[in-house]
């Protein structure tokens, strides 16, 4: 590497980590931990590329950006920072970072990122100044697969290309969604979601048209719309009217499969995938679970609620629960501790009760193409109480297994069936009017639509 950086940290240590990685390399280090001598700095003309933490005694290193591209016009600024949520990657981007790293950062990733921006030394022109921006956003993660997420949703947000946001249920995809209008150039227009019953009658695409001017459409579980109505969305795509929205969609699975299966249409796939995000489920990502815990303990806490604090051994068991349900499970086991726990530190059994009343299992799949269903019952079953140490879980154990069994099985046959109650009953081999009792008491949700055989 050849050239000037100048380095912005109040880390001691970063400071001198990199100063040295940098000289090694063949680069002339300028270091400091006050954001006024690196704009001293870039007034003189001093580096070719600044690396700047966001957070300094003297200032915020993103609300330098707009100053920095002003007075140097084309000088590439790597922003680093521990604030690790969405906003600081979105916030980097529209302040015209060159590029954005969560800290703990990896030093030869940020090497190669620091050697591309002196070979590039190029800056796209700055934007007007944008209006204020909420404080925070709910999705918080530092780990690698979410900064790629959070730094992918960065790059689309002012374009207008649709997006398909695809991931488990829980896992935030509407969140998602909901960032990329709240920080683009529609932000000021409607935001609106449409559902298959907002789209059953013919004039139900010209409603919804009318109804998001020209804003955000976000198409809510598209694969679970019918080919029908499919077919009316991509009629709306190619014909939006006078007021062309930005086209959004959310789906529980990889629509690829679904439109190879059939079950999607092509052309409608198509023309959504202009982009696609894949949010990570929770147990992709565990290393962000005691983050989320804090997150949500300390929104409680500015709510009003007392204070509260994982102990490492409750944290722990967070981190090796399956969370099937996602953030949105874990957020809601957290606002049950926050208001139960009886002392500042939530202790570990305490996490076990909770979690114990609503075992949650791991969905099961398959470790091999041979592995028999029993076998991997028992494999999860056996995790579940390797979670409890040397306590046994809550009692009531057999009818919380047998439901979190029969719940995805009854879900499955009257999906296999569309929704036809009598149908599936058979196909279970019980009395319908067990079947009607179970799915009252499992809180089932049935759709009937007609099921191609």
């Amino acid at each position: 590497m050849d050239g000037t950086v100048l380095v912005a940290d109040d880390d001691r240590t970063i400071r001198t980590v990199l100063t040295q990685a940098l000289t090694r390399a063949g680069c002339k280090v300028h270091a400091t931990s006050s954001l006024t001598t690196l704009m001293r700095w870039v007034g003189e003309g001093k580096g070719d590329v600044v690396i700047s933490d966001v957070m300094m005694p003297d200032g915020n290193g993103l609300e330098m950006l707009p100053k920095i591209n002003q007075d140097r016009p084309g000088l590439p600024v790597i922003v680093i920072s521990a604030q690790n949520t969405i906003m600081t990657a979105i916030q980097a981007a529209e302040a015209e970072a060159y590029d954005y790293l969560p800290k703990p950062f990896d030093l030869p990733d940020l090497m190669k990122r620091t050697a591309k921006a002196l070979e590039q030394k190029a800056h796209a022109p700055a934007r007007e100044e944008e209006t204020d921006r909420p404080d925070e956003l709910p999705l918080v993660g530092r780990t690698a697969i979410m900064q790629a997420l959070y730094r992918v949703v960065a790059r689309v947000m002012n374009t207008d290309l649709p997006v398909l946001i695809w991931g488990e249920s829980g896992t935030g995809k509407s969140l998602i969604a909901r960032a990329i209008h709240d920080f683009s150039d529609r932000r000021t227009l409607p935001f609106v979601t449409v559902t298959a019953a907002e789209l059953q009658n013919l004039e139900g695409p010209a409603r919804v048209l009318a109804k998001v001017k020209g804003g955000t459409l976000l198409i809510d579980e598209i694969g679970d719309i019918p080919e029908e109505l499919q077919a009316r969305i991509v009629r709306m795509m190619d014909t939006p009217g006078e007021y062309v929205p930005r086209f959004l969609a959310t789906s529980q699975n990889d629509l690829t499969m679904a439109m190879e299966a059939g079950q999607v249409r092509k052309d409608l796939y198509y023309r959504l995938s202009g982009a696609t995000l894949n949010v990570p489920a929770l147990r992709e990502r565990v290393d962000d679970i005691p983050l989320l815990a804090d997150h949500f303990l300390l929104r409680g806490e500015k709510s009003g609620q007392p204070r509260r604090v994982l102990s490492e051994d409750a944290a722990e068991i967070f981190r090796t629960y399956s969370w099937p349900g996602n953030v949105r499970q874990l957020e809601n086991a957290v606002r049950r501790l926050g208001l139960t726990s009886r002392a500042v530190e939530i202790s570990a059994s305490e996490v076990e009760q909770v979690l114990g009343s609503q075992p949650e299992l791991e969905p099961i799949r398959s470790a091999g193409d041979t592995e028999k269903l029993g076998a991997s019952v028992a494999r999860h079953l056996k995790r579940y109480f390797d979670l409890h140490g040397n306590m046994l879980p809550p009692p009531g154990l057999y009818q919380r297994i047998l439901r979190e069994v029969e719940a995805p099985l009854i879900e499955i046959a009257l999906d296999a069936t569309g929704g036809n109650q009598a149908k599936c009953a058979d196909l279970l081999g019980i009395n319908r009017n067990t079947l009607r009792k179970k799915i009252t008491d499992l809180d089932i949700e049935v759709t009937r639509r007609r099921k191609l055989m």
